[in-house]
């Protein structure tokens, strides 16, 4: 009776999906493919340079595909002129003329053709592309365009089912299926997009195609796979669906994509510096630079300072800040919660505008002559001005010359270190450090702040009781 009673709840929960059951209870993705198909398309790119394949040569896999012939009639077979690079991807109608596709798929493109549904080729024209988000908009001078429906990445759920569309290989109108695996997810690759993780089969020409929901409505843009062998191997990430609607604006009304900046450096908090910094759990985004003249700046935010919230929406991890605050309209005031000395505070900043020639700040004070010091195992150094200035002009610090068996080295400090900031305290010369050490309570972890090969990082050091 049990084992019959939960049979029929598994179908009443399946029949309250858009998809219908089959035969044997699993779901049926025909209607997605049926509704959303239409509004597919699939995108082939030439790029003319010194750069790309051989003359003649198709992408792996496009030889035997679909598409070869189709790269042929398009692009030639390359003769009298360099040598052509040619790609295949997937894209959709987003709006009434206007196609929405990765960044990646039309990136240098000197030509690109879009292959409709109802098997119409038409020539795109580039609105505007996003490097950061991976997205690209292109634009059709065609009629009887079938746009999607669009969803809402925000309220899928880990373990909902989602379908991708797309040409894998130049196999038009693939239909492949799994679950959400994970949400935000963070990669190193595209900082400023909170991924959505799926067990989706994806491959090369899946690039740029809608992912589903199952109701047809469009939650995602496939964008890329993670595999040790170049291959599908159970692990794909779309871009949200939200997060690129308001790109995909952006594009199309202004042709370039404003993002907020808040003009830190940050760092994964770790389990030894959150219990240094007094935390229950490692969380949050611990800063490790302020840039000079920047929004963190002017509020008030320092080296040290571990963010805990951005504009009401919780950073449980470093990854998750640039994201939030990359999607914050520039000029925007918001409410900034962070951990300072162990108390949590509040701070309002008003969010610039990302800017790549942000400068670091510098200044050179004068400096001592070298002095030992073997407090937890370090022979340290300070640094003269012409150094200082090598290092990107910081105003302090100095550089560990030896390291021997100790806290500092069990830690992780390495050789070549230069250390600014032990406790919250700056360092700006040996006997400085000496005394911020003394004064530690032994037995604690106290946050070192670091710079290695230019980069800021804090690292958690005990200080030994004895």
């Amino acid at each position: 009776m049990i084992a019959r009673f939960a049979s029929v709840l598994f179908l009443l929960v399946l029949a309250g999906c858009s998809s219908e059951p089959s035969g044997n209870g699993l779901p049926d993705f025909s209607h997605v493919a049926e509704k959303a198909g239409p509004s597919v398309v699939n995108i082939a790119t030439m790029s003319r340079g010194e750069s790309g394949n051989a003359e003649g040569e198709l992408p792996f896999g496009l030889e035997e595909s679909p598409f070869g012939d189709w790269f042929r009639d398009h692009f030639g077979e390359g003769e009298g002129g360099g040598m052509p690079s040619r790609s295949l991807g997937s894209g959709f109608v987003l709006w009434d003329d206007y196609v929405l596709t990765n960044h990646h798929v039309v990136r240098d493109a000197d030509e690109i053709i879009v292959r409709l549904a109802d098997r119409r080729e038409l020539e795109a024209e580039l609105v505007g592309s996003d490097e950061r988000s991976d997205l690209a908009l292109l634009r059709l001078d065609a009629d009887d365009l079938r746009p999607v429906e669009v969803g809402s990445s925000e309220v899928l759920r880990v373990g909902n089912w989602v379908v991708a569309i797309g040409s894998p290989f130049g196999f038009e109108q693939t239909v492949t299926a799994g679950i959400v695996s994970a949400k935000g997810r963070s990669l190193a690759s595209g900082q400023y997009v909170p991924f959505i993780q799926t067990d989706v089969a994806i491959n090369k020409g899946n690039s740029g195609g809608p992912l589903f929901n199952l109701d047809g409505e469009v939650v995602g843009i496939n964008s890329q796979i993670y595999s040790q062998t170049g291959g599908y191997q159970g692990i794909s990430f779309a871009i949200p669906i939200d997060m690129a609607i308001s790109v995909a604006e952006q594009l199309r009304d202004e042709g370039s994509v404003a993002r907020g900046w808040l003009g830190v450096v940050i760092q994964e908090v770790t389990r030894e510096l959150a219990m240094s910094f007094g935390l229950d759990k490692p969380q949050g985004a611990l800063v490790t630079r302020v840039l000079p003249d920047g929004p963190a700046a002017s509020a008030g935010l320092r080296e040290g300072d571990v963010i805990l919230s951005f504009d009401g929406e919780p950073i449980p991890r470093s990854a998750a800040l640039p994201a939030v605050v990359g999607a914050t309209k520039p000029g925007r005031e918001v409410e900034v919660v962070l951990l300072r000395d162990g108390d949590r505070m509040d701070l309002d900043v008003s969010v610039g505008e990302l800017n790549e020639s942000a400068m670091r700040d510098g200044a050179s004070p004068l400096p001592e002559p070298p002095t030992d010091t073997g407090l937890l195992g370090m022979r340290v150094e300070t640094l003269s001005s012409q150094e200082r200035e090598a290092e990107g002009g910081i105003g302090g610090g100095v550089r560990v010359a030896e390291l021997q068996a100790g806290p500092a080295r069990e830690a992780g400090i390495r050789s070549g270190d230069i250390i600014l900031t032990v406790a919250g305290t700056e360092i700006d010369s040996v006997t400085r450090l000496r005394e911020v050490i003394e004064r530690q309570t032994p037995g604690r972890s106290v946050p070192f702040l670091v710079q290695r090969r230019g980069s800021p990082l804090f690292i958690a050091v005990r200080i030994p009781e004895s």
